[in-house]
């Protein structure tokens, strides 16, 4: 057969169902053998929307998604969704296309190198210099992608070599297990949390796998003690539980780091220091127990004293079974960080103001979406108070990236995230600033036939950097932008558009948007005037200052 009828036929040996894409002239035979196999290929407007819905694919799945582009330009708009994937332990494997390697009849046309590109941004990257190499390189780019820690990785396909015959057949996907903590950590770990006297339970995104949310709901109910997440560890344990001690929002400061700071143990479940540091370790005033699938990676701010290295849910499984309620842990100071926190929360979510109020927008979000309805986040200023204000039920529930934190990818997540799960409602909550880097995409999803609702949330600039550069006492410069009309914009790719008068209104808007078909636009303006004051941290009557 052809190399790249081989090809396909090793994507599908791992799984693989669905491709998202930009394809181009050196694409041409591996998308003719995927057209022949019936592979599914989901053509984006741009590249990088095509590395988004592929991340986020391998998010959700577990298994790696998978990207196409072309060589040269359209393999450099891969750049970002590599280091989205790669800092956000997202499981993708790109695919690009090259000149012919052997004979080339077109100098440096386009020619760039991509493989030394994509090297500091990935796992493993690597050229297909023959058609007997791609059963092993497919394998191995899988492998790797997948196995923890999950990221990118990349292939190279050059135009001739796709079009080579070979007798060689694909590998069948390896049987993984992960290894298991030895007794002597594990033991450790049991006695430095016994003799604690105010542990507390830390969820990272390195937790966000579904036997190890069972594991930690296990561990909350049977052993009792209270815990908080990182933005990219929410719904791991559902958020209305009693002893939920809120989201590390911040970096310092908020009713969670009171909790923190009475600690004198955190129980770190699958932290990693790529996330934005929801604590910092200053000195030794408490012990940190780290749990994760490898050794922590020591940082200025992160140096854990006992290390519990293997399957997470197989370590906090066999740690519960050993740490029962203790007579002398004392958890007063989490009840009351607890009810300030609580208090906090509820401030706002029934504020009439419009433009919107920051939390009356995340509750009427909330209350509009099942327990299993999707949330996407671009990146803004809003993903804080959806971080702080949003309680998950489920894990994977409210997809936000604080590891890379880039903008531009709201939207084509929440496209991967219908894919993945046609029957749940998937919402995606962009700025106008993100919105716009990929709001192209709307066509991709009315092409598709989607059940999709997006809200803009809009400000009219760059709000984020500019709440920055006013807490630093800099003028307002550089941070403004015009915006088209939303509603036309939407219309004008075949969605809905909708322009709510009032915060009541958004409501109903988005409720009625969800729960009919098609793609609906919402243009939402927002009222950022109280991020100083409601960002900082709680007074002692549980009011946000």
């Amino acid at each position: 057969m052809k190399a790249s009828d081989l090809f396909v036929k090793a994507l599908e040996a791992e799984g693989v169902r669905c491709v998202f894409g930009l394809p181009g002239e050196e694409n041409l035979d591996l998308l003719e053998s995927m057209r022949a196999s019936g592979m599914r290929l989901v053509v984006t407007r741009h590249e990088q929307a095509a590395g988004f819905m592929a991340a986020t694919w391998g998010r959700l799945t577990g298994r790696a998604g998978v990207c196409l582009a072309t060589l040269g330009p359209g393999a450099t708009n891969l750049v970002t969704a590599a280091a989205y994937a790669q800092l956000g332990a997202m499981p993708m494997v790109m695919l690009t296309g090259q000149k012919p390697i052997k004979a080339s009849k077109q100098g440096h046309f386009q020619i760039v190198d991509v493989v030394g590109m994509m090297r500091p941004l990935t796992k493993s990257t690597r050229t297909l210099v023959s058609a007997e190499h791609v059963p092993s390189a497919v394998r191995e780019a899988f492998r790797r992608a997948e196995e923890e820690r999950p990221g990118a990785t990349h292939l190279e396909l050059p135009e001739d070599v796709a079009r080579e015959s070979t007798d060689t057949a694909p590998l069948a996907a390896s049987v993984h297990r992960r290894p298991v903590a030895d007794e002597a950590s594990i033991a450790l770990a049991v006695e430095t949390i016994a003799s604690a006297r105010r542990p507390l339970l830390m969820i990272g995104a390195g937790a966000n796998r579904k036997l190890t949310s069972e594991m930690l709901r296990v561990f909350v109910e049977r052993v009792g003690i209270p815990f908080f997440s990182t933005q990219m560890g929410k719904g791991v344990v559902d958020e209305t539980h009693p002893l939920w001690m809120g989201t590390a929002a911040l970096s310092d400061g908020d009713f969670v780091h009171r909790a923190i700071e009475a600690s004198d143990c955190i129980i770190n479940v699958g932290h990693d220091v790529i996330e934005k540091p929801p604590f910092v370790m200053r000195d030794n005033r408490r012990t940190v127990v780290h749990l994760n699938f490898s050794p922590a990676e020591v940082d200025p701010v992160y140096f854990p004293q006992v290390q519990v290295t293997g399957d997470i849910a197989n370590a906090v499984w066999r740690i519960a079974e050993c740490v029962g309620p203790r007579s002398h842990w004392d958890f007063a100071p989490f009840e009351r960080a607890r009810a300030g926190l609580d208090a906090q929360l509820a401030h706002g979510t029934g504020d009439d103001r419009f433009p919107i109020y920051p939390a009356r927008l995340v509750a009427e979000v909330r209350r509009a979406m099942p327990d299993d309805g999707i949330v996407c986040l671009d990146n803004g200023m809003y993903k804080l108070w959806f971080a702080r204000y949003y309680r998950c039920r489920r894990p994977n529930t409210l997809l936000l990236d604080n590891a890379l934190a880039t903008m531009g990818a709201g939207l084509p997540s929440a496209i991967a995230a219908k894919l993945v799960h046609p029957r749940r409602k998937v919402l995606a909550v962009c700025g106008d600033g993100g919105f716009m880097m990929n709001s192209q995409e709307l066509e991709t999803a009315v092409r598709l036939k989607l059940d999709l609702t997006v809200v803009v949330v809009r400000d009219d600039g760059y709000g984020m950097i500019r709440w920055k550069q006013g807490e630093m006492g800099l003028p307002d410069f550089g941070m403004e932008l015009g915006n088209p009309d939303f509603v036309r914009y939407a219309e004008a790719y075949g969605a809905r558009g909708h322009r709510p008068s009032s915060a009541s209104e958004f409501g109903s808007t988005l409720a009625r948007g969800l729960d009919s078909g098609g793609v609906h636009v919402i243009d939402l303006p927002i009222d950022y005037s109280d991020n100083a004051r409601a960002l900082g941290a709680g007074d002692e009557d549980g009011a946000a200052r």
